[in-house]
């Protein structure tokens, strides 16, 4: 059950991150004063929403050549694979999956 909700919180946070992101993308051509701190993109991507974050920011192009998001979001996906991984472990999944095998 933890890991349905550990899926539930990044598919959540992983909306709002796009959101955000799409929205930094939109206000860098039409409000520059309202832009999204970098900081935030990467707190939000540390919290779960990096997978999804990094999809959107290459899907629209945005912030791709800055180096320090996308790598702060590749880290942040790498640990959120191996939380999931922990918590499959943890739960029996893995040995159910060996037994298919």
């Amino acid at each position: 059950m933890t890991v349905l909700y550990f899926l539930g919180w990044l598919a959540l946070i992983g909306v709002v991150g796009s959101v955000v992101s799409i929205y930094d993308k939109w206000a860098a051509k039409h409000n520059p004063r309202h832009r999204t701190r970098e900081k935030t993109l990467l707190w939000l991507g540390a919290v779960g929403g990096a997978a999804l974050m990094y999809l959107t920011m290459q899907l629209i192009r945005h912030k791709t050549k800055h180096k320090n998001i996308m790598w702060g979001l590749r880290l942040s996906l790498f640990a959120h694979v191996v939380i999931l991984g922990f918590l499959l472990y943890k739960e029996g999944y893995v040995d159910w999956l060996i037994r298919l095998f």
